[in-house]
């Protein structure tokens, strides 16, 4: 058994094993849902029960990501590794960003803005951090 993610629970996947990693697809779409290192080497994989040659490799998907922050104090956010300022008047408020591979559409209550994406990194968080407390 292999963990892949609490949130493909009860999900049929669909899963590619190449020489370091295990890639776990959507068996109609063949969409990239989750990747995870390998734990199996050349041979256990080519024994596994009902293990057959790999197809083509998954697309990634063409939707957006869509992700959200929390404004800092200045009312700067950081997605995927690029900030942007969205003024003061967002401090605090928590707004939903669409990454595409060449844009970042944030959404700030009515406030919609559009910037080029000027990174390449993916996206790691998709929910905002909550607001730091100080110990007492």
């Amino acid at each position: 058994m292999v963990l892949a993610a609490e949130i493909l629970g009860g999900r049929r996947v669909t899963i590619r094993i190449d020489d370091t990693s295990l890639v776990f697809l959507d068996p109609e779409t063949r969409e990239l849902l989750r990747t995870r290192p390998s734990p199996f080497s050349y041979d256990q994989a080519t024994r596994l029960q009902g293990a057959r040659p790999a197809g083509p490799p998954p697309r990634p998907s063409l939707e957006p990501v869509r992700v959200q922050r929390r404004a800092s104090n200045s009312g700067v956010i950081m997605v995927v590794g690029q900030k942007v300022a969205l003024g003061r008047i967002h401090a605090h408020t928590v707004v939903t960003v669409y990454v595409t591979e060449t844009t970042l559409t944030i959404e700030a209550g009515d406030d919609i803005r559009t910037v080029a994406r000027t990174t390449t990194q993916t996206v790691r968080n998709i929910k905002p951090s909550r607001p730091r407390r100080a110990a007492l």
